[in-house]
């Protein structure tokens, strides 16, 4: 027996329903996607100068002149003739240029160059590492 013309209209309408359902979904993820890009945008415009939210670059290729970091280190480790460790030397080097101390990413971004600096150093014979101190190699003067 065939089913009656309601229950056939009911169920079009039911998947004509669900289907219009699923499209304002994906209409509505869009627009919350867009939404965010749109409020993140609007927190860069509305800093009012505020440069602690948004850190300035720096350049440190442009900061230290050529050997300038291995002078400073050279300096530091003739002051101490048991060693310094690379955050040590790192702090002589952010104290001698009057750098901000307290600028976590220009720190670490100092020690990267002083690792490759010291370890060119190592190379050449001019400092050897004694070792590490909390995760943090110990340069000396050789």
């Amino acid at each position: 027996m065939a089913e009656p013309q309601i229950v056939t209209t009911l169920r079009r309408k039911r998947d004509e329903m669900e289907a219009a359902i699923r499209a304002y979904e994906k209409k509505t993820e869009a627009l919350r996607r867009d939404l965010a890009h749109v409020n993140a945008t609007l927190r860069m415009f509305e800093l009012n100068g505020e440069h602690e939210v948004f850190p300035v670059h720096m350049d440190l290729t442009r900061l230290f002149k050529r050997g300038e970091v291995w002078r400073i280190c050279q300096e530091a480790l003739a002051d101490a003739p048991e060693g310094l460790d690379t955050r040590e030397l790192g702090l002589a080097v952010i104290q001698t240029k009057k750098l901000d101390e307290g600028d976590s990413v220009l720190r670490r971004a100092i020690n990267y160059r002083i690792v490759q600096a010291m370890r060119m150093q190592a190379k050449r014979n001019n400092v050897v590492s004694k070792g590490k101190r909390k995760g943090v190699v110990i340069w000396a003067m050789s």
